[in-house]
């Protein structure tokens, strides 16, 4: 079911709650730093704030699982230094916003807290927030409410910084203009397209001998390796399956709080909103409408009408105050106090929070139960049995790090843990099947360590409570390929050359006439092609090559009638020689009020987001920022 909450989570809010959905398997995540003593563990320092290697590995395993669910995924090709450094770098420019928020005093009210995790579809059912649903989600990542909803206060402080910025971002009706006649601009032109001609397949032998010669680290077998390995799977790992009841029962009491359903109360309110630095009149004002609110209901005026008439509150007027179900540790203490003081049926004096006055209308009351053992008895076996391999797993992975450090050879401490010794096929830096599909285990395979020193590997992490530990068994260096074998592809490759500069060379020559002022038609005629003509041509017309339609719109505006020429290189070494006849701007005054707000916004968000990025600039030059590059792992 964890899985399938996941799913459900994706850009922002996957990365709100990153520490909430994505499993955080601890046990041996990192184990090769657990048993290696070092002072220092942070990958980032912020003004001496320190960024975990924990916090980089969860946004890093976020980043890859969302690129691998893409057609095409590399895995070797994507873990790269640079695509880490972007995702450091981002947490960087995250701490440096919270600072900046901490400075400016930029508070979150609970209330939108609570909005914002209600809107989190992992924590509703049938497109509702559930209780049930968020204590389920959270007691199985052992988050408690005020962990979440301070990780969620984060990060609409963040959001609200850089929505303040963007707002401040001035679009006049003259920008507006501006950009409609270039995003609508169209323009005519007429082109030619020069295929590649044609060349002969005769290759001398002194010219393939001579491109070995130059070119002969193209030519090598590459370097392969095999590995014996030794693996450790926790979930493989065989214990006692039989668990006795009394074992189970002292399980049960002594978790028996994660059987527990708390007391959960469904209730509405209405809120008279005052701004909690407001003066003593504007307080007075409130305290006085949410008493007469109180006084309305408690005579017996329909709650739920009142509620869409005076509410404050938009996220429930509309549901006449609707809260849903609630229980302890969600909402504000003033406010969680007076609720469960209430019996049902029951309305509340006002209410003071930070966001103003509520009216507390208790409609039912669902009493504390605890699930019975016979009922969570499979439940705890299964968990007393996992918890028996992690023990396990625990035990023999400390001892085979033990015994394979600095060694040299895996069969000592496989046999001594009763460990089988497996070998992999050759394979090459790119990868291989099995575990050497794993980026991590290739870089081992090659390191100095493992295939110079022939020492065995540090601990490597296939999966949670998963480890491998490596030797080199064969090792093929790269040698030259023979002559013969490499002849034919040789020979393409020196063909391919030449049809490219012919074809070079051939759309040069027909450029340069017409810069000189020939006519297309003319130039057209002696290369034997028809020439195209195109009018009204957008900037993203779909029926044209990009890079054609991206080199017509960077020409510049034909004067006096004079058209422009042009030369774009296109696919399969074929080349386009283009005239552009005439620019037609787009026309605001055509266009409806929302079109031009729609353009309006989509400036404002592009003129924000460069002024949030140079608002990160500035803080960035103002904080003192340690980066440690090798714990980048």
């Amino acid at each position: 079911m964890l899985q399938t909450l996941h799913e459900k989570f994706s850009g922002l809010i996957a990365k709100i709650v990153l520490g909430i959905i994505v499993i955080i398997f601890g046990g041996f995540f990192g184990i090769q730093q657990y048993f290696t003593q070092r002072n220092e563990t942070y990958v980032a320092k912020v003004d001496g704030r320190e960024i975990s290697q924990q916090d980089f590995r969860e946004r890093w395993e976020l980043y890859r699982a969302q690129a691998s669910r893409s057609p095409g995924f590399d895995a070797a090709a994507f873990d790269t230094p640079q695509r880490k450094r972007e995702v450091l770098d981002q947490l960087v420019n995250e701490q440096l916003i919270r600072a900046a928020n901490e400075k400016l005093g930029v508070v979150v009210p609970p209330a939108k807290v609570r909005e914002e995790i209600s809107s989190y579809p992992a924590f509703q059912v049938d497109g509702k927030f559930s209780a049930d649903q968020y204590r389920l989600v959270l007691s199985s990542q052992r988050r408690t409410p005020a962990q979440i909803e301070e990780l969620v206060r984060q990060d609409i402080a963040q959001r609200e910084l850089a929505g303040q910025i963007s707002a401040s971002s001035l679009v006049t009706d003259a920008d507006v203009n501006v950009y409609l006649r270039l995003h609508d601009q169209t323009r005519d032109f007429h082109y030619i397209k020069l295929d590649k001609p044609a060349t002969s397949a005769n290759v001398a032998d002194a010219d393939i001998e001579a491109y070995y010669k130059a070119h002969g680290a193209e030519f090598m077998t590459p370097e392969k390796v095999s590995l014996e390995y030794v693996e450790l799977d926790a979930a493989k790992m065989a214990v006692d399956t039989k668990v006795d009841d009394a074992t189970l029962k002292q399980q049960y009491e002594e978790q028996k709080s994660r059987y527990l359903t708390p007391e959960q109360r469904m209730a509405s309110h209405i809120l008279v909103k005052v701004d909690k630095n407001a003066d003593a009149a504007a307080q007075k004002v409130a305290l006085e409408k949410a008493q007469n609110i109180a006084k309305d209901a408690k005579s017996g005026k329909d709650f739920a009408t009142l509620a869409k008439n005076e509410s404050d509150d938009a996220g429930s007027k509309a549901q006449g105050g609707d809260l849903g179900w609630l229980e302890k540790g969600v909402t504000d203490p003033a406010f969680e106090s007076a609720l469960f003081a209430l019996k049902k049926g029951e309305i509340s004096d006002p209410v003071k929070s930070e966001e103003g006055y509520h009216v507390i209308q208790l409609r039912d009351v669902h009493a504390e139960k605890v699930r019975p053992f016979d009922e969570v008895k499979d439940e705890l076996a299964k968990k007393y049995l996992e918890t028996q391999r992690e023990h396990a797993y625990s035990d023999v992975s400390g001892k085979l790090i033990d015994a394979t450090l600095d060694a040299s050879d895996l069969a000592p401490a496989a046999k001594d843990l009763h460990l089988d010794v497996q070998k992999t096929a050759l394979f090459t830096r790119a990868g291989g099947t099995g575990i050497a599909a794993n980026p991590a285990v290739v870089k081992a395979a090659f390191s100095n360590d493992v295939l110079v020193d022939s020492h065995v590997s540090g601990a490597i992490e296939l999966g949670p409570n998963h480890i491998v530990v490596v030797h080199a068994d064969q090792h093929e260096k790269p040698a030259p390929k023979p002559l013969e074998q490499v002849r034919d592809d040789i020979r393409k490759t020196l063909v391919a050359q030449d049809a490219a500069k012919a074809a070079r060379e051939r759309a040069d020559t027909l450029y340069a006439r017409l810069q000189k002022g020939e006519t297309l038609d003319a130039v057209a005629a002696d290369a034997k092609v028809k020439p195209i003509e195109e009018k009204g041509i957008g900037r993203s017309a779909a029926n044209l090559d990009r890079q054609l339609v991206q080199t017509v719109f960077n020409l510049e505006r034909p004067q006096s009638g004079k058209p422009v020429v042009g030369r774009v290189g296109l696919a399969d070494d074929a080349y386009a020689l283009v005239v552009l006849d005439a620019v037609t701007d787009g026309d605001p005054s055509k266009l409806d009020a929302k079109t031009k707000e729609a353009a309006r916004n989509m400036l404002r968000q592009g003129i924000g987001l460069e002024a949030t990025r140079g608002f990160i600039d500035s803080l960035k030059k103002a904080a003192e920022i340690t980066i440690a590059e090798d714990r980048l792992q």
